[in-house]
């Protein structure tokens, strides 16, 4: 669990210790001309699930993968095209749990900047790209507050071209941000 989780709801620990269900993310980095990027989607406003919300493509492992790399490359496929055999894994971050009980294991790879991004419209509203420079840059990091089963968390955001990036997504950036200014 993250070091700051003796703050979470007790509603949410209960459900973090008692079975959280696989799932993968791929986290793109993509090698353009201008500067690695990393990309991200926002989810279609019509899912059940945290529609509307900003996050990296993935979703929870089926029966058919082989591990969570399978699961990530996989999603990441039916949501924005990429073909898994243009991805080369450098790297995973720490699991994270999530409110809806999954635990989430972001790859990372890295792409060509020949990459093709096509989008699933019944899962992803838009892909777009945040220059991973801008992410590594603390000034860019901002901070507030959600409610969550009555009470209210600190939480990290990152606001570029107009979208919010928060929760898992942001977390997970944090702690690539952290593995990359160590090396």
């Amino acid at each position: 669990m993250p070091g700051d989780s003796d703050r979470w709801p007790a509603k949410f620990l209960e459900q973090a210790s008692t079975g959280l269900r696989a799932a993968g993310v791929l986290v793109p980095i993509i090698d353009r001309q201008s500067g690695l990027t990393v990309l991200l989607t926002q989810r279609s406003s019509e899912l059940r699930v945290h529609a509307g919300q900003v996050s990296f493509p993935g979703g929870r492992m089926e029966a058919s993968d082989s591990d969570i790399v399978a699961t990530a490359l996989r999603e990441a496929h039916e949501e924005v095209g990429i073909y898994p055999d243009s991805v080369e894994i450098v790297g995973y971050l720490d699991p994270s749990p999530t409110v809806t009980g999954y635990a989430v294991t972001p790859v990372v790879g890295v792409i060509g900047s020949s990459v093709s991004i096509d989008v699933d419209p019944g899962e992803v509203e838009a892909a777009f790209e945040v220059p991973l420079a801008f992410l590594l840059d603390e000034g860019n990091q901002g901070h507030s507050q959600r409610e969550f089963d009555g009470v209210m968390l600190n939480i990290v955001e990152f606001n570029y071209a107009g979208r919010r990036i928060w929760g898992a997504t942001a977390s997970m950036l944090l702690q690539l941000r952290q593995i990359l200014i160590k090396q």
